[in-house]
């Protein structure tokens, strides 16, 4: 049975559902990082929210991680590259918590436009100071949402429905989506150009970080407000304080920092600054959502192999799982035949996905199709590290998808470029899980890849199979299949030769010193 470690306070649904779904579960908070590296190896999965740090010291110490859950949207806190190396699964679950944090923006949105806290404290003072609030609308105004995924896309809704005009700027926001959301799919300078309020809700990556600065604000409009709910890092604070100081931004709102916790920060103490202890995600509903959604995602992988929002190897859905099952053992499968036969490096592979299968989220299948490929050539790869792998060494990687094909409802055809060759393969499922291989560099060919085969290319000539089978015979190695193919009569042919042991060197040696024999590959799957 796997085991879980939680090492943060979470609600105890989380508990409930791992005990439910099959998956041991420890409680154990407030580690210090020695505490939490000398038990971690105990642990297949750990789930934290932000105070643990998952160090790449804690993850080496994880013999046995497989998987690593946010309760929550940002992972800060975890070493996610390290995590990759190992094959360690990290996600998170960014839905648990969406509603609560775009309230939290549209609340922020209202005490800007009204000095709600400015107001309140004025008046708990005793003080009747009616005309030094003056307010402005929404109505009317155009929000402009920076990031319109589960979180911007609420904000959009919530705010359209304030009668508000809403611009975005999403790089993957497509116009079909923009139009369902009602909202105005924008490049960034216009949105800064034209908005009356600017809501941010990006990840933070190396392309947002400090997205807000002194060029940006530069363009926006005078009076702006600015929202942020996000990130803090996406916000350069001291050019916001200089825009502030000189009533270029009329108003801020934020509810993360640069550093925190925020203790001390440039733009305390400003009274059109309103400020909040990153409170997005602080509703008691979201805290027991995210808790059931972190225990769920990580039980529905540690039993039944699901992947959903993992950040580091792409998604397989309930669903999806027993409809991939039978392809996945194939494009496996067929990366390492191509990773082992291949004699030169690979710098490009072209994974064709046709009928059946590219109705299919192919994209699991891809990282098995490279861990696969690698395999052979590199230490620790697995179906998370295998795509940075890839790009890390050159490999140029193009997925197709097709509905057509000609002999069979479903084929998966790889093909590899070096400097030196090109190779290809194709498979296929046959009755819904028998994985085989249809052909060989073009050449048609019908078997199942065994643990221990013997390919051989050569030229398509009489006595070339008794030859073959007499070298396997004489060194008593036993066959247990044998296929064959051919492009054209006396052109190039192809044998694959499953045996029912490991094929030693010497029977290698003696079948590539056979006439016509071009090439001869021990393969192990």
């Amino acid at each position: 049975m796997p085991k879980v470690l939680i090492s943060d306070t979470m609600s105890s649904r989380a508990e409930e559902v791992f005990r439910e779904r099959g998956v041991e579960v420890d409680v154990v908070t407030e580690l210090d990082p020695a505490e939490l590296e000398k038990i971690i190896v105990n642990y297949d999965g750990l789930a934290v929210r932000s105070s643990t740090k998952v160090t790449e010291k804690i993850i080496e110490a994880g013999s046995k991680l497989r998987v690593i859950g946010r309760a929550g949207i940002g992972v800060d806190n975890i070493d996610v590259g390290s995590a990759s190396k190992k094959g360690i699964v990290v996600m998170n679950t960014p839905q648990g918590n969406s509603i609560t944090t775009a309230e939290h923006a549209i609340a922020l949105l209202f005490a800007l436009a009204r000095d709600i806290p400015q107001a309140n404290q004025s008046t708990h003072e005793g003080l009747w100071e009616k005309s030094k609030f003056m307010g402005v609308e929404l109505y009317g105004k155009t929000l402009g949402v920076i990031g319109c995924g589960n979180i911007g896309s609420i904000v959009a809704d919530r705010a359209i429905g304030l009668k508000m005009k809403v611009v975005s700027y999403d790089p993957f926001l497509s116009p079909e989506k923009a139009t369902s959301l009602g909202v105005e799919k924008i490049e960034f300078d216009e949105l800064l150009q034209r908005s009356d309020f600017i809501s941010l809700h990006t990840p933070m990556t190396d392309a947002t970080k400090g997205i807000i600065d002194t060029k940006a604000i530069s363009k926006m409009k005078d009076g702006v407000y600015i929202i942020n709910c996000a990130r803090g890092g996406l916000v350069n604070e001291v050019d916001l304080k200089t825009a502030i100081d000189t009533g270029k931004v009329a108003g801020v709102a934020l509810d993360v920092f640069s550093e925190e916790p925020a203790k001390d920060n440039v733009l305390f103490g400003y009274p059109n600054v309103l400020v909040t202890p990153h409170l997005g995600a602080s509703t008691s509903e979201a805290q027991v959502n995210v808790a059931i959604q972190v225990a769920e995602q990580m039980s529905d992988y540690l039993v039944k192999g699901v992947v959903l929002n993992a950040l580091n190897m792409p998604s397989v859905s309930v669903e999806d799982a027993p409809k991939l099952a039978p392809y996945m053992k194939l494009s496996e499968q067929l990366g390492s035949f191509l990773g082992q036969v291949a004699s030169s490096a690979i710098n490009k592979v072209h994974i064709e996905y046709c009928g059946q299968v590219a109705e299919l989220n192919t994209k699991p299948l891809t990282s098995l199709v490279l861990k696969g490929l690698l395999t052979p050539v590199l230490d620790s790869v697995n179906t998370v590290n295998a795509p940075n792998l890839a790009r890390e060494r050159g490999v140029e990687v193009k997925e197709s998808l097709s509905d057509k094909i000609a002999e069979f409802q479903t084929l998966i055809r790889v093909v590899t470029s070096s400097e030196e060759e090109v190779l290809s393969i194709a498979g296929t499922v046959f009755h819904g899980s028998s994985a085989r291989v249809v052909a060989i560099k073009d050449i048609s060919i019908d078997t199942e890849l065994g643990p221990n085969m013997l390919y051989v290319t050569n030229k398509d000539k009489p006595g070339i199979i008794g030859s073959l089978g007499g070298a396997l015979g004489d060194a008593n190695v036993n066959i247990a299949t044998f296929s064959l193919g051919r492009d054209k009569n006396e052109g190039n042919a192809i044998a694959l030769v499953e045996t029912d042991g490991k094929i030693p060197n010497s029977v290698v040696n003696s079948v590539k010193k056979l006439p016509m024999v071009l090439q001869v590959c021990p393969l192990n799957f």
